[in-house]
């Protein structure tokens, strides 16, 4: 992993580095902790998002986590211990900080790959949820833990996530039971795409493959696709594809990718 430079901010427990061509690697890095989230860790996430959201030069990032976690959710040692929520206004506030990191991953130009090897539980898991892209581990668990301590089981946008991922009927048996979910079932019931020996590889694999396409067409594409999660009928939707489609046809790089078709030759995108 190369070093960024100033401009995206990498800390000892968010560690930022190039992990390829145009590509990020994103570490969650409090491996004692399973990577759980501390307050210094969301806010240090919230940043690395706010470096890349004006980003044209990163189309690809993989998230992943340090040691042998993803990520365990909020860290509820530190919750209590630091005093993060000691009145039902900072309690909220709070939440508002985790949830906004699942909608702030959703709004990035980027594609974002999660690389999970290990347990990914509440917070964590809506993480992994949050991702565009989802490799499993052999060793992967997913986990929807918030009703297992005392919480409702719609917590940081996993309610709306998991139903459009696995359907309604498996989502509401995982919110009201809590039970974890091995690598294979995950991949079983739509939660994770592949399960691999190595997910962060795979991850920048597919990063790769990404980053074959045109910048322009994957922009859309992922803004299109989680577009169609909340439009209320397929006619909406189509008139999305259409307008994006046609608005896409006039991009340099659609004629470069037809005149590379006809050349028999690999494209050279310019995201223009």
């Amino acid at each position: 992993m190369r070093e960024t430079g100033a401009a995206l901010p990498s800390t000892d427990r968010v560690r930022v580095g190039y992990a390829g061509p145009e590509t990020l690697l994103v570490e969650l890095n409090r491996p004692d902790r399973l990577n759980a989230m501390s307050g210094e860790l969301i806010d240090d996430l919230h940043a690395v998002w706010a470096a890349l959201a004006g980003r044209t030069d990163i189309r690809a990032v993989v998230l992943t986590g340090a040691g042998r976690g993803f990520c365990a959710g909020l860290d509820l040692v530190d919750y209590d211990d630091a005093g993060l929520a000691a009145t039902p206004q900072e309690r909220f506030e709070l939440q508002e900080r985790i949830a906004a990191l699942v909608t702030g991953m959703r709004a990035l130009p980027q594609v974002v790959i999660a690389a999970v090897h290990g347990p990914a539980a509440g917070g964590g898991l809506a993480l992994a949820l949050g991702a565009d892209v989802r490799v499993a581990g052999p060793r992967a668990v997913f986990a929807v833990s918030f009703v297992r301590i005392g919480l409702s089981g719609a917590d940081i946008g996993v309610s709306w996530l998991l139903p459009r991922l696995v359907g309604a009927s498996r989502a509401f048996e995982l919110l009201l039971t809590g039970r974890t979910i091995g690598a294979e079932e995950a991949v079983r019931i739509g939660l994770a795409g592949s399960v691999v020996d190595d997910p962060r590889g795979t991850a920048l694999e597919i990063a790769g493959e990404v980053l074959a396409n045109s910048p322009m067409g994957v922009r859309m594409t992922k803004q299109v696709m989680w577009s169609q999660l909340e439009v209320g009928s397929m006619q909406a939707g189509i008139d999305l594809e259409n307008r994006t489609q046609i608005m896409t046809s006039f991009t340099r790089d659609h004629g470069e990718a037809v005149t590379a078709f006809t050349e028999r030759r690999t494209p050279r995108f310019e995201d223009r």
